[in-house]
C-alpha cells in the first residue's frame, strides 16, 4: 500500500470519529452505548410481553399511545426547562428515574403479577420523563463538541443508538426466549449505571444562565414563532410529524408481524429489530464518514424517497431472510432522513432558542407517534398488517415527492 493511500484512510477514519477526540463526547457515547443496549431491550420485550398477554394489535398501539401523551402535555415545557437549567443536570435526573422505572417492571413481571395495565402506566410515566430527556439529549451534544465537528457529533449520536439497536434486541430476543422478560428489563436498569457515571464524570464548562425577564409560557410562543417563521425549521419539523404519522406502523407492529406473517416468537421480534437497527447503524456511519459536506438537503431528500420505497417492499414480503435484507435498507433510509433533519435543525437555530426549537421539534416527532402508532394498531385489526404498512407509506411517499416539487430550497441547505 503506497504512503499516499495510508494517509487517504487515516484521514478518512479521522473524519468518521472526530469528535471522539473530545474527552465529554467521549465519555457520553461509552456511557450511552451500554444505556442504549438496555433500552432496546426492554422496548423490544416489552412490545412482545404485551402482545403475549393480550394477543391483540390494539394494545401495541395503546403502549405507544400511553408513552406519547406526556410528549403532548410537557414536552414544549420541558423546551423551556432545557434553556434554563444545567442540561447535564437534568440528564442525571433523567436517567436516575429512568432507572427505577425499569426496575419496577422487572419486579412486578419477577412476581408474575404483571398484568397490561402496569405496562401501559409505566409506559406513561417513561413518557413524562422522556418530555424532558429526549430534547435535552439532542441539544447537549452542542455542549460536547466544538461547532466544527457538530455534524459528525449527531452522527456519532445516532450510530452509538442505531448500535444499540443491532444489539439490543436480537439480545433481547435471546434471553426472553431463554429466561423470560424480566431480565431483559433488570438488564436495561442495571445499563443506566453507565450513563449516569459517564455524566459525573465531564468537565463542563457552566454556562451563565441569564436572568428570565418573560414567562415560560411567553417563552414557549417565542420557540414557535421562530420555528414557524424560518421556512427550513418548519419543514423539518413537518417531515419529522409526517414520518411519525404515517411510517411508525413497521415499528409499532414488529411484534404482531413476527408471530402472524412470519411464523415466528420473540427471537423474530428481535431479528426483525436487530435488521432494522443495523441499516440505521450503517447510514450513520455514511454520515458519519462524509466529514464535514456541504450538501445536507440532498442527503436529506435522498432519505425521504428512498425510506418509503423500501418500507413498501417490506409491506409486500413474508419471507424472514429477504424481510431482514428490506429492513436494512428501510434503516438505512430512515436513518439518512431523520438525522440530516436533526443536523440541520441544530446548525440553523440560534443557542438562546435550542432547547425551545428542540422541544418543539422533539414534540411533533414523539407525538405523531403516538398517535401514528394508536392508529395502527387499531387500523392492523380492521385492514390486515400488511396494508397497513403499506398504505402508511405510500402516503409518506407522496409528502416526500410534494417536498421535491414545492420546498426546493430544502435540498439547497449546505
Amino acid at each position: 500500500m503506497t504512503e499516499t493511500k495510508k494517509q487517504s484512510l487515516f484521514s478518512s477514519a479521522a473524519n468518521t470519529f472526530a469528535a471522539l477526540k473530545y474527552h465529554n463526547f467521549l465519555l457520553w457515547f461509552i456511557g450511552q452505548l451500554a444505556s442504549l443496549v438496555g433500552t432496546w431491550m426492554q422496548t423490544t420485550a416489552q412490545g412482545f410481553l404485551i402482545f403475549q398477554l393480550t394477543h391483540s394489535t390494539v394494545y401495541l398501539g395503546y403502549v405507544v399511545f400511553a408513552s406519547g401523551i406526556p410528549t403532548w402535555l410537557l414536552m414544549l415545557y420541558g423546551g423551556v426547562v432545557i434553556d434554563r437549567v444545567p442540561r447535564r443536570n437534568l440528564l442525571v435526573f433523567t436517567q436516575i428515574s429512568m432507572m427505577i422505572l425499569a426496575f419496577i417492571l422487572a419486579g412486578l413481571t419477577f412476581a408474575g403479577r404483571i398484568q397490561a395495565w402496569h405496562i401501559l402506566l409505566l409506559a406513561f410515566l417513561l413518557g413524562v420523563v422522556n418530555a424532558f430527556d429526549a430534547p435535552a439529549r439532542q441539544a447537549f451534544v452542542v455542549d460536547l463538541v466544538d461547532k466544527a465537528d457538530l455534524t459528525n457529533a449527531i452522527a456519532l449520536n445516532s450510530t452509538l443508538f442505531q448500535s444499540a439497536m443491532v444489539v439490543g434486541p436480537a439480545v433481547a430476543g435471546l434471553t426472553y426466549a431463554a429466561f423470560g422478560p424480566a431480565w431483559c428489563f433488570t438488564i436495561n436498569g442495571i445499563s443506566f449505571i453507565a450513563v449516569i457515571a459517564a455524566l459525573l464524570g465531564m468537565h463542563i464548562q457552566p454556562k451563565l444562565m441569564r436572568p428570565r425577564e418573560t414567562s415560560a409560557i411567553q417563552e414557549m410562543i417565542a420557540g414557535l414563532s421562530y420555528s414557524m417563521k424560518n421556512t427550513i425549521i418548519r419543514t423539518l419539523i413537518v417531515l419529522i410529524g409526517v414520518a411519525g404519522l404515517f411510517t411508525t406502523a413497521y415499528i409499532t407492529l414488529f411484534p404482531a408481524w413476527a408471530v402472524s406473517i412470519l411464523h415466528g416468537d420473540a427471537t423474530t421480534n428481535g431479528w426483525l429489530q436487530s435488521a432494522r437497527g443495523l441499516g440505521a447503524l450503517l447510514g450513520a456511519f455514511t454520515i458519519a464518514g462524509l466529514g464535514g459536506f456541504k450538501w445536507k438537503g440532498r442527503l436529506l431528500t435522498i432519505g425521504t424517497l428512498f425510506f418509503p420505497v423500501t418500507l413498501i417492499f417490506f409491506g409486500v414480503i413474508n419471507w424472514l431472510p429477504l424481510s431482514l435484507v428490506v429492513l436494512i435498507a428501510v434503516g438505512w433510509g430512515f436513518l439518512i432522513m431523520t438525522n440530516m433533519a436533526g443536523t440541520m435543525l441544530q446548525t440553523l437555530v440560534p443557542e438562546e432558542l435550542r432547547g425551545r426549537v428542540t422541544g418543539f421539534y422533539s414534540l411533533v416527532g414523539f407525538g405523531s407517534l403516538s398517535i401514528g402508532g394508536l392508529v395502527a394498531g387499531g387500523l392492523a385489526g380492521w385492514i390486515g398488517l400488511p396494508w397497513t404498512i403499506v398504505l402508511g407509506a405510500l402516503a409518506m411517499l407522496l409528502f416526500s415527492v410534494g417536498l421535491y416539487l414545492f420546498v426546493p430550497q430544502l435540498r439547497r441547505v449546505e
